[in-house]
Formats: C-alpha cells, structure tokens, sequence
C-alpha cells in the first residue's frame, strides 16, 4: 500500500527515513535545558508528507491541513528534508551530460490524422415524437 500511495517502495523508504535520520542535524542544549517546543511530526510523517506533495501534486494548504500546520511549517519541512536527501547523494539522478552521452534515445512517431465520424442521419422518420395527452 506504501508503493500506491507514495511511489516508492518500503525498502527506499526505510533508506531515505535512515538517510534522514543520519543527516539530521544534532540539536545543541545546555546542560538538562530543553529549549523550544518538541516537533510535531515524526521523520516518517515529514517523508510521507513530501512523497505525497510528489506524487499526488497537492497544494501545500491541503496537505498542511491533513497534519494540523501551517503552510510555511509545511513548505519549511519539505525543503529542509529534499536537502538532507540531497546531502546523502544516495538519491541523485544522473546529470544532463551523462544522459546526453548515453545516446540510448528512442523516436516514437504517431499518425493522427482526422477521420469523420460516422453518425447517423437525422431525419423526422427516424425520430418517433411523443404525444401530449391534454387532460383539463
């Protein structure tokens, strides 16, 4: 059900949540003080945020709506965690060159050329018209 609803599969999941958790930057308190209010979501629900706004093309309103944050908490979440996977290069798509040097493209033609549409003619034989009965 991850697959269908995400697009990716549970295993790169499971390596992107680890690969978050890695590069998370580590919070520095002083001694025994907690400072701020502890988040909301868990990495799993910021991924699955993220791989929802992907797949589905959401607005950030209706997303944000379905977790209880703003908009900005949302666009804020999003952009810090697609920097974290960023960082971890695990998830890196080949660059423009390479795929240029691959020569592997493949030509599709379609012919699409109108045709009429064959419909019946309307003439007052083929149409049956109902009769009103006049009732007072």
């Amino acid at each position: 059900m991850l697959k269908r609803l995400t697009g990716v599969s549970k295993e790169t999941f499971m390596v992107m949540r680890s690969e978050a958790n890695r590069l998370a930057p580590v919070s520095i308190h002083k001694q025994g003080a907690k400072r701020g209010p502890k988040p909301k979501l868990s990495i799993e629900d910021k991924l699955l945020m993220m791989l929802m706004y992907y797949r589905e093309y959401r607005t950030f309103l209706h997303i944000s709506s379905d977790y209880g944050i703003s908009e900005a908490q949302y666009w804020r979440i999003i952009t810090s965690l697609e920097q974290l996977l960023i960082k971890s290069k695990l998830f890196h798509l080949p660059g423009k060159k390479v795929l240029q040097q691959a020569n592997s493209f493949e030509i599709v033609l379609v012919d699409v050329v109108e045709s009429p549409i064959e419909r019946p003619k309307k003439n007052s034989e083929s149409t049956t018209q109902v009769k009103r009965k006049h009732t007072h």
